[in-house]
């Protein structure tokens, strides 16, 4: 079977399962979900967004972020791994974001990558659900998933997004990596997979060992 037809079979299958897949991270505007990707490096999604309201609260736009006290914003995102680094790069993002960028998120992935704490995994998030562009976020799960139902033989996140941005048709970018998420999250963990009850394990490379 060819590797589009293979990719568009597992997203039908995994859609029928999970059905139509909002963004994991609460959000009201492409500034709070800039933050919120940053915040959920080594985090859960579920740890992001207990913090977030408090947050989003207290520094309601990017001039307030930008002028945010280090050691004040540290204590308010205490309880999320890594909290200096993300400071850092949160406060950073937002003075670059007014110097650079006349105060507006970019949307472009050239200009988005820029932006401290923003790599191009938070960019393809931000992409997808602020402004409803096409991208393929690659996390660990769809590393994961990607190369153990053995449609990719690769670590390299970049290169695995541009595998399947060749395969699938961009409308389904988005929903994609989303559904592979929420299958790494529930069926296909990374220990003690449930392979005898997988969605897909008629479409995976894995099943064919046993």
């Amino acid at each position: 079977m060819k590797l589009k037809d293979r990719l568009l079979k597992i997203y039908l299958i995994l859609e029928k399962t999970y059905g139509v897949q909002e963004c994991f991270l609460r959000h009201a505007d492409p500034l709070q979900l800039m933050v919120s990707a940053i915040l959920s490096a080594q985090c859960t999604d579920v740890k992001v967004n207990a913090v977030s309201p408090g947050l989003f609260r207290k520094y309601r736009n990017v001039r307030d972020f930008a002028g945010a006290d280090i050691g004040k914003f540290q204590k308010d995102i205490k309880s999320i791994g890594l909290f200096r680094a993300k400071s850092k790069n949160i406060i950073n993002a937002c003075r670059k974001i007014i110097k650079d960028f006349n105060g507006r998120l970019p949307f472009e992935m050239e200009n988005l990558v820029t932006l401290p704490g923003v790599g191009r995994k938070t960019a393809n998030v931000i992409r997808c659900h602020a402004f409803n562009l096409p991208g393929f976020p690659v996390d660990t799960h769809v590393i994961r998933l990607t190369n153990r139902i053995g449609v990719a033989d690769m670590e390299n996140p970049e290169k695995i997004e541009m595998l399947i941005n060749k395969n699938i048709p961009k409308e389904y970018w988005c929903s994609f990596s989303q559904l592979f998420i929420s299958h790494g999250r529930n069926r296909c963990k990374a220990r003690n997979p449930d392979c005898a009850n997988c969605e897909i394990r008629d479409l995976c490379d894995r099943m064919k060992v046993f």
